[in-house]
Formats: structure tokens, sequence, C-alpha cells
């Protein structure tokens, strides 16, 4: 049996120990990006008072779509599998230009991908010029996840109980499935939770790989045994406008069509818009708008 030379170690031995050595620094360089970045340079809100600078973790999560506890771990320098998918999401997320793009990528041993141009910042500033400007139609930017990212004041008002939500639970399919029936506003429920679960599994059938998709499932299952029914039907169907109607006690019934426009600069976040099928429904939005507490929830669990 031929020995090594000496001096000489088995590449994945040498590889092993670059990792150990790359994780660290992967970790500190993270935590870096994500303390300069403020909630409203990503288009959210500011929030109540922060004890650190920039976003949360939680928040970069839900921003690059993954997991909020694989996120923990890649920036505690864990030795977890990324694949470029998800890295580049994070790039995205925490606006990396493209030396940064590149580091990041050495220090996650991940072979880079083909450089892109970075349009997150531009993207970001037009997106919540869109959002106010069709208000007072409610309007929401969300990524893939359906993670609910941006929103507008009409929207605001729609949704009280989700855009106040803790970021980790920010999400319209959440929401729908885990909101108590006393509660959840839509009050045609029953016809569009299955439409709701076969066009969401469309969409996660891109990112069978990513993490965060896995875990957001795992816990929506057991959150909801109605979801958990539903998913286990595996029944899909691709993205398309929804028929919503939503009963607030305050103003009454208001009935709207979603319409999802795709950004081409960020692939797979769309800006969802709620119309009002008829001139009440227009008439009742507005009200809502005005008075949000109309539309807020008036018990707790």
């Amino acid at each position: 049996m031929t020995q090594p030379k000496t001096g000489t170690q088995p590449r994945a031995a040498l590889n092993g120990r670059r990792s150990g050595r790359r994780r660290p620094e992967l970790a500190s360089f993270l935590r870096s990006r994500r303390e300069r970045i403020t909630p409203e340079d990503v288009g959210m809100p500011p929030g109540p008072r922060r004890r650190t600078p920039g976003l949360r973790r939680e928040e970069v999560a839900q921003l690059a779509g993954v997991g909020v506890t694989w996120y923990t771990w890649l920036e505690q320098g864990r030795p977890i599998n990324v694949s470029t998918q998800v890295l580049d999401a994070v790039a995205r997320t925490l606006r990396l230009d493209a030396a940064e793009r590149e580091h990041l990528y050495r220090l996650a041993d991940v072979p880079e991908p083909p450089p892109v141009t970075d349009e997150t910042h531009t993207m970001t500033q037009d997106m919540r010029m869109i959002l106010d400007s069709v208000d007072p139609l409610p309007a929401a930017l969300v990524n893939a996840r359906s993670d609910v990212l941006a929103w507008n004041q009409a929207y605001a008002a729609l949704f009280p109980a989700l855009v106040n939500a803790p970021v980790a639970e920010r999400n319209s399919v959440w929401f729908v499935f885990t909101t108590p029936s006393c509660c959840n506003p839509i009050l045609n429920l029953e016809e569009q939770a299955p439409e709701q679960v076969a066009i969401f599994r469309y969409r996660y059938s891109r990112h069978l790989s990513e993490p965060g998709w896995q875990e957001f499932i795992q816990r929506l299952c057991t959150a909801s045994p109605e979801f958990a029914r539903l998913w286990a039907t595996h029944d899909v169907a691709p993205p398309r406008p929804c028929d919503k109607i939503f009963r607030y006690p305050a103003v009454g019934d208001v009935a709207t069509r979603t319409t999802s426009l795709e950004l081409a600069s960020a692939p797979g976040t769309r800006m969802v818009v709620y119309i009002p099928i008829d001139d009440e429904s227009r008439d009742r939005i507005a009200r809502l708008r005005d008075h949000p507490e109309a539309g807020a929830i008036r018990h707790r669990h």
C-alpha cells in the first residue's frame, strides 16, 4: 500500500480545516453586512425600538425566503450545507456588491455563479413608490413563499393582524390557515383554502432543496391540521387571479380579485394588488383605510 509523502495530507482534511477557518469569518461578515441595513432601506416599516443596529436575523431570513433557524446557523458559522440559489438570495437581501458577493461565496465554500447586475436598491425604492401610488388599492410586496415584505396603507387597513404579526409569521398562507375562525376575515375560506395550497405547492416545486421552505411547511402542518390535510393531497395549480371576499363587522363585506405582478429584477418576488369587484367594496376599503381601527380584532386568544 502506497504511503503519502512526508508533509502531505489528504485533500479532504485540508479542505475541512480550510472550511473550519472560514466559518468564523463568514459569521462575522454576515453580521457586519446585516447591521448596516435598516428596515427602511428594504421597504419594511421601522417597527419598535431596536437594541442593535440594522436588520434582525429573522428579517433577513424572511426577505431572503429562508428559514430563521437555517440563517441563524449560517450566521453562527455552523457547518451547514449551502446551495448557490439560497446563498444568492441572502446576497441580494444584504445588498452585497460584486466584490462582497464573491467574498461571501468564498467564505461559504460555494462555487460562485456568473455575475449578476445588482438592482436591489433601485427595485426597493421603485417598489416602495409604486406601492404607495396604487393606494387606495391594497397592495403588498411578497416573495415566492408568500412572506409579506412591504405594504401600503390600504393593505395594512385590510390586514392589520397580518402586518403586525411577528416576522416569522408575517406570511399570507400562514395567516389564512392559523387565524382562528372568529378572527379570520376571509368569508369564502372553504373555497379559497384548497386553491391557496395548490398554488403554494406549484411555487414550492421550484424550491424543493431549500431548508427555509421545508422548515416553514413543517411548522405550518403542525400549526394547522387543515393545511396538513390539503398539503397531503398533492394538488397543484398555477398562479392565477383569485376572488376573495372579506367580512369586517364595522363596514360589511368586501369583495376583491387579486392580481399578481412578477418582478423581473427580483425573481420570485411579486406585487399582489387587491382590486374591489364592485363600488360598495371600493367604498368599504376606503372606510377601512380612513378608519383602520374598524378592521382591528377587538379580543385576544
